[in-house]
């Protein structure tokens, strides 16, 4: 089992309107629990002993709602001075991440685990020798909260191809994943998307997803909050 993970926790979360005036968007509440709760309970049950966790919008009040945890080790890679997107996020934390392969989570998500754990069936999926990314991937159809037309088709073996143009795809990825530094090796140093990581792995057809047997939710707008809600009390 991978040992360490970091929480992409440093948006602004504008989408959530005023929601997000006097807080950042992973203290947002879902039936009386944070996201970011949520999120690091899920960790902690999955075996994750360390979590990275970048900050930029309300720095100072997520690090005060952390000090209580005690689960995990805790780890903040600090993005007050200069918001660096996705990529750019985990490439600052990669000296905290370690030499190995490592989760990354988005911190506007929440997901219910099918049959088994969630995290742990993503661990025992990922083959180091012949994967540097492997993505959890939603079914379009059913997730709660998203509105969009999907992101990815899958092959039978699980590797990942991105959805064509005009196209509806089958799988939108959730945000969850796991993967390996040398995907940042030559990164930028400005701000950049994952999605640049996730082409260099498709590229070099080490690109791969797993179907995730739960639900999974998309906390970015108010009526995602209120669906997620809805599911958990079905």
């Amino acid at each position: 089992m991978l040992n360490t993970a970091m929480i992409l926790a440093a948006g602004m979360g504008s989408r959530m309107g005023a929601l997000t005036e006097t807080r950042p968007k992973p203290l947002l509440e879902v039936k009386g629990r944070a996201i970011i709760d949520r999120l690091l309970d899920h960790l902690a049950v999955a075996g994750v002993g360390r979590a990275v966790i970048n900050l930029h919008h309300g720095a100072r009040l997520l690090r005060q709602h952390l000090d209580s945890r005690t689960d995990l080790v805790i780890e903040f890679s600090d993005e007050s001075d200069r918001l660096l997107n996705t990529g750019g996020g985990v490439a600052k934390a990669l000296p905290l991440l370690g030499n190995g392969p490592f989760f990354v989570i988005n911190g506007d998500v929440m997901w219910l685990d099918g049959m088994g754990n969630t995290l742990q069936a993503l661990a025992a999926r990922f083959q180091p020798e012949k994967i540097s990314a492997l993505l959890l991937m939603q079914p379009t159809v059913g997730a709660v909260g998203y509105g969009g037309v999907g992101d990815f088709g899958m092959l039978p073996d699980g590797q990942l191809y991105r959805r064509p143009e005009v196209e509806v795809a089958p799988f939108i990825h959730t945000g969850i994943q796991i993967l390996t530094p040398a995907l940042f090796l030559d990164c930028p140093k400005a701000p950049f998307s994952l999605n640049r990581i996730y082409d260099l792995a498709a590229d070099q057809g080490r690109l791969y997803g797993l179907r995730h047997e739960g639900r999974w939710m998309e906390l970015n707008r108010p009526e995602g909050l209120a669906a997620a809600e809805r599911a958990l009390e079905d």
